[in-house]
This record gives structure tokens, sequence and C-alpha cells, in this order.
């Protein structure tokens, strides 16, 4: 081997290892770095579950009444959660949500961006006599969540549906053929189809894929023809009318 094959030898090895030092580097800090960001993500959800329970038990406190379903309006309207339900019993109701969060994941390779991670909670508020509200938060194994995202995409598909109606098919007849047209699918079931003034209230109990949750919700659009999503709202009920 002559010295100037064996000097590009040399060099070769050296540019080789150098570059996979820095690789391992690399895979090593940003290993680290997406480690600690995906915490702090988490750590975010969890402070935010808390925040929200804390905020919707002094709610509760605040409205002074006793009707369920307008209790169960203030947890809807503070957590989202598509499943709630209430234990008359012990006096509490049962809010289940996922909640995300996204971070930036560094890395080398093309396609790294955005992370989103979930944390699945149940928060549990309790009023006992003459005290005030309680809250609790536990977090749960995705699993638990799974139920209410199926239902809140049901939710969803069923409130753009009943926005995009005609006026003179908002009758439960007509709810229940844009719902269930073949009459043969379980997630709808519509109750009752009531018009108040100008204003009109669908009650469906909705269940989820697995057939291993249901969950009532109200559904209210105005009378006169208007077109987009936004002009139906839903919301869960403890029980359907």
């Amino acid at each position: 081997m002559t010295t100037g094959c064996l000097t590009a030898l040399v060099v070769l090895i050296i540019l080789f290892g150098t570059v996979a030092s820095w690789l391992w580097y690399r895979h090593w800090h940003d290993g680290n770095v997406n480690s600690e960001r995906r915490d702090k993500a988490l750590a975010s959800i969890m402070e935010e579950a808390r925040d929200t329970a804390d905020d919707t038990a002094r709610a509760l406190d605040k409205t002074g009444n006793t009707d369920t379903d307008a209790l169960t309006d203030v947890i809807w309207q503070r957590s989202e959660a598509p499943m709630i339900s209430y234990d008359g019993s012990r006096r509490e109701f049962t809010a289940t949500a996922a909640r995300y969060a996204q971070y930036d994941a560094k890395g080398i390779l093309p396609g790294v961006g955005p992370v989103r991670v979930t944390r699945c909670f149940v928060f549990t508020y309790t009023h006992r006599p003459g005290q005030a509200w309680t809250s609790k938060v536990s977090e749960r194994a995705d699993d638990v969540c799974q139920p209410g995202t199926g239902i809140n995409g049901a939710v969803n598909l069923a409130r753009t549906r009943i926005a995009n109606m005609h006026t003179g098919d908002l009758t439960r007849v007509g709810v229940r053929k844009v719902l269930n047209p073949t009459g043969r699918q379980r997630t709808y079931d519509v109750r009752s189809a009531t018009r108040e003034g100008d204003t009109v209230t669908v009650s469906v109990l909705v269940t989820a894929l697995n057939a291993k949750a249901t969950q009532c919700y109200r559904f209210t659009r105005p009378v006169q023809d208007v077109s987009g999503p936004k002009s139906a709202t839903a919301a869960p009920t403890i029980s359907c009318e």
C-alpha cells in the first residue's frame, strides 16, 4: 500500500469516527431534550386539569342551582368532557375527558416536528349538604377515555348534520332519518325534537362505536334555515327527554 493510500485510509477512518461520534451525541442530546419537553408537556396538562377542576367547583358553588341538567351545563362549559354522569345517592358528578398538549421534537432526520401527548382524566365533583362543592382529579389509562373520544366524534357529526337540516325537517322523524338513514345504526337514538319559540331542541342518546358507553346529548338550533356547523350546539345531559 502506498503512503498516499495509507494516509487517505487513515483520514477516512478518522472522518468516519468523527461523524459516528457526532451522530451518537446528537441522538443522545436530542433524546434528552425530547424527554424533557415531553415531561413538561405532560406536567402542563396535569396543571391545566387541576385548574379546570378548581374553577368548575367554584362555578358550581356560585350557581346556587340544584337542577341536575343545569349543573351538568356548568361542568360541560368548563371541562368540555364528552361524558358526564351523576350519582344521586352520592351527590356526585363524574366527568371523563382526554387532554392534549404538543411539543416540538428535535431530530436530525426530516419529518421531525410537533408531537402530541395525551392524558386521560376523570373529574369528580361532590356536594355534601351544607358544604361547598369539592373536586378531585384522577389520571386513568388511555382506554378509559376512548369511549368518550368516540362519542365526541359522533356528536360533532350529528351537530353538523342537524345544523344543515331544513326547517321543515326538524322533527323527531326528520332528525332520525338524517342521523340514521338506514335504521340499522346504533349510534343515534333520537328521543325527542321540540320547538320553543325560535329554537328547536333535539334529545339524542349517543352510543360509542364499541357499544360500551352511552351519553345523552341535547342539540339546539334556530328554527330558520341556516348553514354551517356553528348554527347548532350540542351539550351532554344526564337524562334523555
